[in-house]
């Protein structure tokens, strides 16, 4: 269970919460009306409701228009040490919705600053599944403390660490290629990594029984981004600790999918490097033959995620899984198109593209399709290679990557892309600035759909 959560207590005191449309209403239902004077429901206004004596006896939560599903989250992070319980929720943020929220607004980042607040404990929901939830939530934890890590302390070598302790816990087998056998088996994380004196890696573990259907994970691994030679702007460098998001994501979903034993044969793929700059780094115009044996021209040392990704793509695509998925933060352009609240996906499967849309807004974990729209194909193109990494064309810049991507998909029955921010910049209850692994639950909601015992 959750440190957050409690099964029971005695004397939890009542937690209430309603919207502003609500909000009147409700005030008229409590003895003690006029020490609500000036509460409108607005979102995040906490305010104590007393007893005769002037004792605390429980607290209302505004929730605003009542939109936001882990609101709830909002007590978590402000009440004291104690045990709660939940009195007048809206059916919509209450349940398991309530019990997540909690566990998310306990979170913080405590590695280089402790803190000695001891959160408060809500006993769980009536019906509510405390192992699922804690599931859930230590996996987003482990996504989010890896994002939130900074580079000096987290590069392929921890990231690889990571990857073993997970695999160790659910009894996974893990592999991890590095040296003159990564840049034989995989020449393309091997040339973005070889300008790091942190040598990259590609980490590979497997579980599950091998007749079940077989479910591929990859994640993106760039432990941090210079930009190579094609250097980013200062500005542009800021967050990139977090260019490894989408592996930290992948780990996420792996560990709430092996926690919940689900009836899959799970293969996770991370290829862990550095994009460096260095004499030794890969420059603008080399050309690299990937491990499908498609020669890439490399444009832009900045756009190196689609490079490692190939690589890692075409050895999960020789399998032919049953599901392919590949998680990166791949794209500006995808930032500009829908913002950093709604990811979004790619593929040609119409089934897949409906489950993981309503496994979204099932999860309040959003996320919007994007077409492959096979007109864009040419820019692709190289005069003097099979493929540039670098697409000549200046709009769609998340579409192009995306059909770069699935050039070395052609074996697998059904694949998606997700270019996702894996980061909080606009800060929400159970949401705090930082780390994300945007997507975890609603794909982890899709496997469990499709092969839950």
């Amino acid at each position: 269970m959750h440190p957050s959560l409690a099964t029971s207590a005695r004397n939890a005191l009542p937690l209430h919460a309603v919207t502003a449309k609500a909000a009147a209403a409700w005030i008229k239902t409590q003895k003690r009306a006029g020490v609500l004077a000036g509460f409108t429901g607005a979102a995040g206004d906490l305010r104590t409701l007393p007893d005769a004596k002037g004792d605390v006896a429980g607290w209302v939560l505004g929730l605003g228009d009542g939109s936001d599903a882990f609101a709830l989250a909002g007590f978590a992070e402000k009440l004291p040490e104690g045990f709660y319980r939940l009195g007048d929720v809206p059916e919509s943020c209450g349940g398991a919705n309530a019990a997540l929220a909690w566990a998310l607004g306990s979170y913080r980042f405590s590695r280089y600053r402790k803190s000695d607040r001891k959160s408060p404990r809500l006993v769980l929901p009536t019906g509510v599944d405390g192992a699922e939830t804690t599931r859930i939530a230590e996996a987003l934890f482990l996504a989010r403390d890896l994002i939130n890590t900074p580079a000096n302390d987290l590069g392929p070598a921890e990231l690889e660490q990571a990857a073993r302790a997970l695999a160790k816990k659910h009894g996974a087998k893990i592999a991890v290629t590095s040296g003159a056998a990564l840049k034989r088996n995989y020449p393309l994380v091997a040339a973005v990594g070889q300008g790091s004196d942190r040598p990259p890696r590609l980490i590979d573990f497997v579980w599950g029984k091998p007749s079940a259907p077989k479910v591929t994970l990859v994640g993106k691994g760039v432990c941090f981004d210079t930009g190579g030679y094609d250097i980013k702007p200062s500005a542009g460098m800021l967050t990139m600790k977090k260019d490894m998001g989408g592996a930290a994501t992948v780990l996420a979903i792996a560990a709430m999918a092996m926690g919940a034993k689900l009836n899959i044969r799970l293969r996770v793929i991370i290829p862990a490097v550095e994009n460096s700059v260095s004499g030794n780094a890969m420059r603008p115009g080399d050309i690299y033959k990937s491990r499908k044996g498609l020669t890439i021209e490399i444009g832009n040392t900045d756009a190196e995620g689609r490079l490692i990704l190939a690589d890692a793509l075409a050895d999960a695509d020789s399998e032919a899984p049953d599901l392919l998925i590949d998680i990166a933060t791949l794209t500006g352009a995808a930032r500009a198109a829908t913002g950093m609240e709604l990811p979004p996906f790619f593929t040609d499967d119409e089934r897949l593209a409906a489950e993981l849309a309503r496994a979204a807004i099932e999860t309040h974990d959003p996320l919007w399709r994007l077409p492959l729209w096979r007109g864009y194909e040419f820019a692709l193109a190289s005069r003097i290679a099979d493929l540039n990494n670098n697409p000549a064309y200046i709009y769609a810049g998340a579409i192009t990557a995306a059909l770069f991507l699935n050039r070395f998909v052609t074996a697998t029955k059904s694949w998606a892309h997700l270019d996702i921010p894996a980061w909080t910049d606009r800060p929400r209850p159970g949401r705090p600035l930082g780390g994300e692994a945007n997507s975890a639950r609603a794909i982890y909601a899709l496997l469990k759909t499709r092969y839950g015992r």
